[in-house]
């Protein structure tokens, strides 16, 4: 699985070098575009990746010939698109798509065992070939026009190659194979060759004695440490060396963009890497041995945990109170908070209390993602913050009440009070009783406290905030009363459906107050919290509709929750209304709602749909288990409830990467995600004539 992992990174570093070595934006297209001639040192660096493919999970004896002449065929298409990407594009996709299908051909026996690891192959592969579809050069007067600088480039893409190929072959390869050893030294060489190669172009003839003497010892050195198979590290230890003593190139175009600012210049961009940095991060986090109760987790289990955590889901494959120790609690409820308030409003908080200012770039950024104007900006996030900490302190106090009366000591009581509340709020699931909340269903002052703070943490803080304006009638603006009324609706429908549906059956054993007080929890809960006051698996088949139409919808825009959001909801139910009542305009407080909007709701339900048959269908595929808990799990999955019916432990290790790839898509929204791959194209000036299409 380690082995799998590395390559997968390895892997990626090539489509991230594909996509991220350099852009500019271009007068007619706003899709990235390739202009750092660094790109060609990273290639001919990664020749060497088949090989290793091609002796990963073998023994030198049984070492097949067609997976080395497979590995040879796509180092030479990967040297042959090193050459032509930048001077002959076509030629250089076409070396490329061949290089890509050769790694894939090379490595095949081993994706045939692990097959989890060819769903992350597959994905790095087509990520590849799609960046490869839209290289393009841009010329431009002013870029790398000293051959010196090319040259420097080429080195350094180059050496900042060889570490993750290095690393890579600790695991791909740890019995050092001949092939895969010879492999690494000559992609040192080839590195070293780039640095050689720089040299020849400097000025002085001192500064060119000085440079010229660093490859020619350091190819020395590595095919001495070849001799006595140490090549990994010895090639590490030199790339690292070599990095460091090479200068930094300055070029025109790092003062308008440089490679990092790529994530960072456009909204979905941001989303997506922020949250994936802070899976990321979280993964490493549970990894550590004083993390878990048991030694060490494996590296999925500690990732699905930290995307369910940093997701605010709630799904566990491992049991939080008994599998964690206090430590790893403390880390699963840092990604908790971290992931429903969001990085980007923590750091800006932060930012202002320390009295640093936004530069106008990130303002404009900020201002996007959380749909607010420049002048409201900061207020807004900081009434964010003041709203969230002040809920989860009060719902601490409370529930520690609560639990100290159950019978808890007070440090177990605190602990469990704050771990819940800020779980709660967060709308994540997660809680340190290995029932969730069964044992207390008859309690409905722990449940009735955990109801609210689910509720407003699905609601956006300004939403809460219009709340009471809204109970006495009062006018509010529209976006907060659709959300409000959608709300509302969804709730009161949602215990009644529990109740009448369950009243002989899950919640058959409770006594009458017993049975409101559950049925609205779980009502509240449904929609994205995921915690669970009666045992879910035993429901009926229109309680199960329900509750999968009631986990798609979701929350509020600018809560904590998940789903499509109650106002997408909202806009269809007027739309569907204003379209069988005759009405050509959606119409609500003598607004009218604009038809890009409503394109946008509609948009967002069928990403989501879309979304989810793919992981259904996935699940199905692979899993060997009831069909109707797989889309139950799904949904809870893409609506970041946290609900099952059980079968998350039961999940293999693809079962569990798919579910982790359905968590991250539904918290950052799998429009969002969608969003990367289009196209912004300015609206025609000029009307096509109506067409006429019959629909029923």
């Amino acid at each position: 699985m380690i082995a799998g992992t590395s390559c997968f990174l390895t892997l990626s570093f090539l489509a991230a070098c594909l996509d991220t070595t350099a852009s500019v934006k271009s007068s007619t297209s706003s899709r990235t575009s390739l202009t750092n001639v660094g790109i060609e040192g990273v290639l001919m660096t990664l020749a060497a990746l088949p090989f290793m493919l091609a002796t990963t999970g073998t023994d030198s004896k049984d070492l097949v010939v067609w997976r080395i002449i497979a590995a040879a065929t796509a180092s030479l298409f990967c040297l042959g698109a090193s050459i032509f990407l930048m001077r002959k594009p076509l030629f250089g996709k076409i070396f490329g798509y061949l290089a890509i299908a050769g790694c894939g051909i090379a490595g095949l026996p081993y994706f045939a065992r692990e097959p989890q690891i060819a769903l992350l192959g597959g994905v790095v592969f087509i990520q590849s070939i799609y960046f490869l579809r839209e290289f393009r050069i841009i010329q431009h007067p002013s870029f790398f026009n000293s051959p010196h600088d090319r040259c420097l480039q080429r080195a350094r893409g180059a050496l900042w190659t060889l570490p993750p190929i290095v690393l890579a072959g600790f695991f791909l390869d740890p019995a050092g194979h001949g092939i895969g050893e010879w492999a690494i030294a000559a992609a040192m060489l080839i590195s070293q060759g780039m640095v050689g190669h720089w040299t020849g172009r400097r000025q002085t003839g001192l500064s060119i004695i000085a440079w010229i003497t660093l490859p020619i010892v350091a190819s020395a050195g590595g095919l001495f440490a070849l001799s006595i198979g140490q090549t990994k590290l010895a090639a590490l230890t030199i790339s690292l060396f070599s990095l460091v003593l090479l200068p930094r190139p300055r070029s025109p175009l790092e003062y308008h963009e440089r490679w990092w600012e790529i994530f960072l210049n456009h909204p979905a961009r941001v989303l997506i890497s922020t949250f994936l940095g802070l899976c990321l991060f979280g993964t490493l986090l549970l990894q550590l041995p004083w993390a878990s109760a048991k030694g060490t987790i494996t590296l999925v289990d500690a990732a699905f945990t930290s995307v369910s955590a940093v997701c605010v889901t709630g799904l566990t494959v491992l049991d939080t109170p008994n599998d964690f120790t206090l430590l790893g609690q403390l880390f699963i409820l840092l990604l908790i908070q971290l992931g429903g308030l969001g990085i980007m409003t923590i750091s800006t908080v932060a930012l202002h209390v320390m009295g640093k200012r936004l530069s106008l770039r990130q303002e404009r950024l900020l201002t996007t993602l959380t749909e607010t104007s420049h002048s409201e900006l900061i207020g807004s996030l900081v009434m964010i913050v003041r709203f969230t900490l002040l809920s989860e302190l009060i719902g601490a106090a409370l529930l520690t009440g609560c639990f100290l009366s159950n019978g808890d000591s007070f440090s177990l009581a605190l602990w469990r009070g704050f771990f819940t509340s800020i779980s709660a709020f967060c709308n994540a699931g997660f809680a340190l009783q290995s029932n969730s909340l069964i044992s207390y269903q008859s309690s409905p002052l722990i449940l009735h406290t955990i109801a609210t703070l689910i509720i407003l943490g699905g609601l956006a803080p300004a939403t809460c905030l219009m709340l009471p304006a809204w109970l006495k009638g009062r006018v509010i603006p529209l976006a907060p009363r659709i959300a409000l009324v959608t709300t509302a609706v969804l709730l009161l429908t949602g215990t009644l459906c529990f109740l009448v549906f369950e009243w002989s059956g899950t919640l058959s054993s409770l006594t009458f107050a017993d049975k409101l007080n559950n049925a609205w929890f779980q009502s509240v809960t449904l929609r994205t919290a995921g915690f669970n006051s009666v045992d879910i698996s035993g429901v009926i088949a229109p309680t199960f509709m329900v509750m999968l139409s009631f986990m798609f919808i979701g929350g509020s825009p600018g809560g904590t929750a998940g789903g499509v959001k109650t106002t997408t909801i909202g806009i269809l139910a007027m739309t569907f209304w204003s379209s069988i009542t005759g009405h050509n305009e959606v119409v609500a407080q003598n607004r009218r709602i604009p038809q890009n909007t409503i394109n946008r709701a509609i948009t967002v339900v069928s990403s989501g749909v879309l979304v989810w048959f793919s992981a259904v269908l996935a699940l199905q595929i692979t899993q060997q288990l009831p069909a109707r808990d797989l889309a139950f799990e799904v949904t809870s999955a893409l609506g970041t409830v946290g609900l099952s019916l059980g079968i998350t432990p039961c999940l293999d290790g693809i079962g569990k990467i798919i579910i982790i790839l359905t968590m991250f898509i539904g918290r950052i929204g799998p429009m969002t995600l969608f969003t990367l791959l289009s196209l912004n194209v300015a609206p025609a000036d000029t009307r096509c004539p109506d067409a006429r299409i019959t629909l029923n």
